[in-house]
């Protein structure tokens, strides 16, 4: 029997490396593709402006009638979530994981400027410190710090993925658009397809207290979960905990998925659940709506 379709899509100013940790868990299930999109370092060139969140819909389906798939799994993070869930709205997707997806602010800004100007600042630090980097990212510390913004342990980056996304930021040619972009996520009342929205507890760029309410109003039927302990780009912190939330999700439609562990991730009724103790699935959307943030607390 084949495997599946998974679409893992990244954030802003990423790429498809920033998947690496939990491709091999992943691709044990699923026929996984992780595309650079349109505009990011190893991505397409962008052929028209302004840059719209349709541009990145449009080629992600394109990629999926090169395939010859009418449907497909998507998990995205940041901008990549975001992106999947407009998929999910046309029809393209069999089951949505956003991981602390962008486009839930507001109109007049909120959750939005401060995300903004974080990745901004983050951006220009980057640009005034590359020539160190090569050097600086030896040491366990500097990572840590550098990416602190986005994860509470990048110490657990090796200097060469450090240093990858580093470049990836300073090679992407759509920052400036996307972080000045007045669009946001419009309210789905009714899911298309089952839907997971797993909330990084120490997210500092989309706070969960913050963007993660506004998420709830807007995704009535979604299911909401918070991951302990990560930050903005979780696959960082926890790949395991990633690849678990993932699964559980895709799961939801196609029945239990089991783990060389003999751990399974079961998905009936519509309500996935992980069989296993650290990472189990509560599908508490109150607990986004509260404001409930994890306390942060990196992993070992």
């Amino acid at each position: 029997m084949s495997r599946t379709p998974l679409v893992l899509l990244h954030g802003v100013t990423n790429s498809a490396d920033i998947w690496g940790s939990v491709m091999s868990a992943l691709s044990e299930h699923h026929e996984v593709i992780a595309p650079t999109a349109l505009g990011h370092r190893g991505g397409a060139p962008v052929e028209s402006r302004p840059v719209e969140i349709r541009s990145f819909v449009e080629e992600v389906e394109r990629l999926l009638d090169k395939n010859g798939w009418d449907t497909a799994h998507f998990a995205g993070n940041s901008l990549g979530g975001w992106v999947a869930l407009e998929l999910a709205r046309k029809g393209r997707a069999r089951t949505v994981c956003a991981l602390s997806p962008a486009g839930f602010w507001t109109a007049h800004g909120t959750g939005h400027a401060a995300s903004a100007a974080r990745i901004a600042a983050a951006a220009t630090l980057a640009r005034r410190t590359r020539p160190l980097a090569p050097v600086g990212f030896h040491l366990p510390l500097v990572r840590q710090l550098t990416f602190r913004t986005i994860a509470g342990r990048g110490d657990r980056l090796t200097p060469a993925q450090a240093l990858g996304i580093v470049d990836d930021l300073l090679g992407c040619t759509v920052t400036e658009e996307l972080l000045a972009t007045r669009e946001q996520i419009a309210s789905m009342p009714v899911s298309p397809c089952p839907i997971t929205v797993a909330w990084s507890g120490c997210d500092r760029v989309f706070p969960q207290q913050i963007n993660g309410r506004i998420a709830v109003d807007r995704l009535p039927q979604a299911q909401f979960e918070t991951l302990p302990n990560v930050g903005h780009v979780p696959m960082i912190d926890d790949p395991d905990g990633v690849t678990r939330v993932i699964l559980a999700t895709t799961a939801r439609s196609s029945g239990a998925v089991s783990f060389s562990n003999g751990d399974r991730v079961s998905g009936e009724s519509g309500i996935a659940v992980v069989e296993a103790g650290d990472h189990r699935a509560d599908a508490n959307a109150a607990q986004a709506a509260d404001g409930d943030v994890q306390p942060c607390r990196p992993q070992p």
